[in-house]
């Protein structure tokens, strides 16, 4: 199609008409074998759809009844207004939706549904890839098996995972995986083919791998290839090789694999009202750093959880030792060389970050827009999926963070 500026309202990929048709035409047909799925407009429809395009498994709600979120709609949450961070302009909750190409979003102020909204192909029922908001999931079900004895987070991983011995991760305690302060060659640069998590998403086949590809085919092969660089626990920095390392753990530790450990501990205990995909590699191991979709109002229930110290769904579906080392934010000096400008005094770990003042609040992230956002103090959960054009979170925060804590100040004055 001819090179346009598109905003989130010629964007919508309803207008756009992907995928519609019985069948549909060349034009508007997606297809994994060009990457559709990752590169916009396209990947407004696809973020919706991932399971048309890659392999998943199913992140099972069991049998038990659903956690009911009471509803309670609110209509004075749209015209709530802030300033954005980076040039100041003025702009209210609904004008924010799309000027960060919102696909749903949902506010709970204590514990009911007060604003609910789907834009373009997203509905409720629809699941919705989550990207790096998976990392939370993934770092809450390490922190269950430390809170319950079950793993060191002073351990090195050449104890924990053999395989990993001699790789970068060899001497790196847990605890430095988990906080992120690995010290890595590996870069988080996702506009960059030949970055480390460019390897990454070859090994994994997110995206077809280039012709002659002969390097690792799965994540298990892939990350004993990692070396390291500096040394660990100094300085925080952002890389979703981590998160494969947890994953990889805590499937060993359970002795099953990690969509079937976040099904016994997270999914069915809070009554989820949706089964979750969640993208596998060739191995069939699920992609630990960005790989779960769920549907928003369970991204919901997990959020509120977390907020009332692991308490859900009518009891204590996450023990509160675990709440609390997440609450408890990670070392801001190691966070500060990182340079978040929009996260000051910020902090990250157990795979959360820890927002700077803000309530103490804390959240989920996500490239392109995904989010849970909770604010302990006014007793808000906000969670978002979205398909910015721009992967990285930094683009969007001025207007994203500033709107959160809006609506929770908002909501605080009753």
């Amino acid at each position: 199609m001819p090179e346009q500026i598109l905003d989130a309202h010629t964007s919508d990929p309803v207008a756009m008409g992907w995928m519609q048709g019985f069948p549909p035409p060349d034009s508007r047909r997606l297809a994994w074998e060009r990457a559709d799925h990752m590169r916009f407009p396209m990947h407004r429809y696809a973020f919706s759809h991932m399971r048309e395009f890659l392999p998943t498994v199913r992140v099972s709600r069991g049998y038990g009844p659903v956690w009911d979120l009471p509803v309670a709609l609110r209509d004075d949450i749209d015209e709530v207004r802030f300033n954005a961070l980076d040039d100041g302009r003025e702009l209210t909750w609904q004008e924010s939706l799309a000027a960060n190409f919102t696909d749903a979003v949902l506010v709970l102020h204590r514990g009911a549904i007060v604003y609910e909204r789907y834009l373009g192909v997203t509905r409720r029922d629809t699941p919705h890839i989550a990207f790096s908001v998976t990392k939370s999931f993934v770092g809450t079900l390490a922190e269950m098996l430390i809170a319950e004895g079950r793993l060191d987070p002073a351990a090195p991983i050449a104890e924990l995972i053999p395989e990993l011995a001699r790789s970068g991760f060899g001497d790196a305690t847990l605890r430095q995986v988990m906080d992120m302060t690995t010290a890595l060659d590996f870069s988080e640069e996702y506009t960059d083919p030949n970055s480390g998590i460019g390897a990454m998403s070859n090994a994994l086949g997110l995206t077809p791998r280039a012709p002659g590809y002969a390097g690792p085919g799965d994540v298990y092969a892939y990350l004993p290839t990692i070396p390291k660089a500096g040394e660990h626990g100094q300085r925080f920095t952002y890389r979703t090789c981590n998160t494969e390392v947890l994953g990889w753990l805590i499937a060993r530790t359970e002795g099953k694999r990690l969509d079937a450990v976040l099904s016994q501990r997270i999914w069915q205990p809070l009554g989820m009202e949706q089964d979750a995909d969640f993208l596998i590699d060739g191995t069939g191991m699920p992609f630990a750093g960005g790989g779960l979709n769920p549907v928003l109002r369970d991204m919901a229930r997990f959020g509120e959880a977390m907020r009332c110290d692991g308490y859900g769904n009518g009891g204590q579906a996450i023990a509160s030792a675990v709440t609390a080392s997440v609450k408890a934010g990670g070392s801001k000096e190691a966070f500060a060389p990182a340079g978040y400008q929009w996260i000051p005094g910020g902090s990250y770990n157990s795979q959360w970050w820890a927002m700077g003042g803000n309530h103490g609040a804390f959240s989920a992230r996500g490239i392109h827009g995904q989010a849970i956002w909770i604010d302990p103090v006014a007793e808000v959960v906000i969670v978002r999926f979205g398909s910015h054009p721009v992967a990285a979170n930094g683009v969007f925060d001025p207007t994203s963070l500033p709107a959160y804590r809006a609506v929770a100040e908002h909501l605080m004055r009753g």
